[in-house]
């Protein structure tokens, strides 16, 4: 049986999610294994999922409401120990600055590029893997 990496993916618009889990496929490149999403709508729930454990990389949507995707960020890497590599969609390229003081390790521009997103979020499952987490 092949392994598996779980993608947390957060936003409050289904819509957003369905791009996300479109643009990654079963993998996001054929050197990582098969993706299994966890969604969620509430920053509650990502508390809850990474508290479980077993998230190998999160994706929040920085236009998220009530909470965005960045200070959600920001949240979780202060109080999650060992807190998974986060991938964040910000608006305008402008804002990358933003995930960058969200200690986010990845940002893609929404709406979501297939490639240059699958790209990013491979990166992270290779990054991941190599770290032995």
């Amino acid at each position: 049986m092949q392994p598996t990496a779980t993608v947390l993916v957060y936003s409050d618009d289904s819509n957003t999610r369905e791009q996300v889990r479109l643009a990654t496929g079963r993998r996001p490149a054929p050197d990582v294994p098969v993706v299994e999403f966890v969604e969620c709508a509430t920053p509650a729930a990502v508390v809850r999922e990474l508290d479980k454990g077993g998230i190998d990389v999160c994706v929040l949507d920085g236009e998220a409401v009530p909470m965005g995707g960045m200070g959600l960020c920001r949240q979780i890497k202060d109080e999650v120990f060992n807190c998974p590599p986060v991938l964040v969609l910000i608006g305008r390229p402008q804002d990358a600055w933003l995930a960058t003081w969200s200690r986010a390790e990845a940002a893609v521009t929404h709406p979501v590029d297939p490639v240059e997103f699958a790209a990013s979020l491979a990166s992270l499952l290779r990054r991941k893997a190599l770290l032995g987490a």
